[in-house]
């Protein structure tokens, strides 16, 4: 009989196969068991960092997964055009569960297990086999929404083979010189290698509702005007990310639900303006190996004060967000990002990774803003509870 081990991590997707990983290499006195209910992984996504995102001592945990790495990357608007000097990675979800199945043994993992109940010391599978553990982490993906206030990052991403080189060398992580359809709309390009590209379709909208085949058919014809010429589709991303305008943290860390730690979406951990989750998922995965109690209440507390923390030192991101959705009519929004790459390079990096000074806010918001000054001033002041 297997003994039972002293920690479950729920939800086999980046951040709680990072938790994972990271206790395998670090500390291996504590015994767990990483449950997904897919059949892989990760599912089927590619996730994306800055070198600035992850610390230098934390890229250890990163570093073996990462498929796409480059020097730098490149930003297009209609009247904004730059290089930036940022080193830019990617992570395949292929990649992933080969190296969480390569790198875990039999026992500390489980793929195919639906959950049906969790609790702070258990989970139960559907078809009534439970696991008991000193500590439960629930990194299942969101769970509910209700009670803050979003916008949306939709896209549809797909991965082309071509007969010949795509000519490209670095990623052009937004290229807004596209038609601004219904909200701030950009093109995003990854060259994982002489022949291969991957080309993303992204809408930031107030609506959660995708049209995927009108979007395939706008990639399609993107690739076409390019002149890459017909590729084979080897993969397709779709995707949905919040983009926090506003709302209580509590919607997620409910007190009156199951007292397990969170990870990932379901615990708040992303950037409210992009939906990258790479950063904190890194950040917490470091935290946990350096944990003594893991037991499901000292873990709750430890992440539920870390995701209050964050939320905090966020807010700002939440008011450049309102700006974005509510102070631009849709077809103009692409104008609050072309305004915001002007500034230095170091500003962008701590932007995108949550690290702003508040030097850099004053900077941000300085000069003559992009959308009508009454809007803007009304976006400034919104709150919502």
């Amino acid at each position: 009989m297997t003994p039972a081990p002293q920690l479950i991590i729920a939800g086999g997707g980046l951040s709680g196969s990072l938790a994972a990983l990271a206790l395998a290499k670090r500390r291996p006195d504590v015994s767990f068991v990483l449950v997904e209910q897919g059949q892989s992984f990760g599912g089927n996504h590619v996730w994306s960092f800055f070198d600035s995102d992850v610390a230098p001592e934390q890229r250890w945990i990163v570093d073996p997964l990462v498929s796409g790495k480059w020097p730098d990357h490149q930003v297009n608007f209609p009247k904004r055009s730059r290089r930036i000097a940022l080193g830019y990675n990617s992570i395949k979800s292929e990649r992933l569960d080969r190296t969480v199945r390569t790198s875990l043994r039999p026992e500390q993992y489980r793929l195919g297990q639906r959950i049906v109940d969790l609790g702070a010391h258990h989970v139960t599978f559907d078809g009534g086999d439970r696991i008991e553990a000193r500590g439960v982490i629930d990194a299942r993906g969101v769970s509910t929404l209700k009670g803050l206030d979003l916008g949306w990052q939709k896209f549809v991403g797909r991965t082309f083979r071509f007969e010949r080189s795509h000519g490209s060398s670095r990623p052009v992580i937004m290229d807004a010189c596209v038609d601004q359809q219904s909200g701030y709309r950009f093109v995003y390009t990854l060259p994982f290698s002489d022949n291969e590209l991957m080309v993303e379709d992204t809408y930031y909208s107030t609506s959660a509702v995708l049209d995927a085949t009108r979007v395939r058919q706008s990639i399609d014809d993107y690739v076409l005007a390019k002149g890459w010429g017909a590729g084979e589709v080897v993969s397709e991303e779709i995707g949905l990310l919040p983009v926090l305008l506003g709302g209580d943290l509590a919607s997620l860390w409910d007190p009156s639900e199951v007292a397990a730690a969170r990870l990932g979406l379901r615990g708040g951990f992303f950037h409210p303006t992009t939906g990258y989750t790479v950063p904190d998922a890194v950040q917490n995965a470091a935290l946990l190996t350096q944990q003594r109690d893991v037991s499901g209440p000292a873990l709750h507390l430890l992440y539920h004060r870390r995701a209050a923390a964050l939320w905090k030192e966020r807010s700002f991101y939440q008011l450049l967000n309102r700006m974005l959705f509510r102070a631009a009519d849709p077809d103009q929004r692409y104008r609050v990002l072309e305004h915001f790459y002007r500034l230095p390079q170091p500003l962008i990096a701590r932007f995108y990774a949550g690290q702003l000074t508040t030097i850099d806010k004053l900077r941000i918001l300085s000069g003559r803003p992009p959308v009508p000054l009454r809007r803007a001033l009304a976006a400034v002041r919104e709150t919502k509870s």
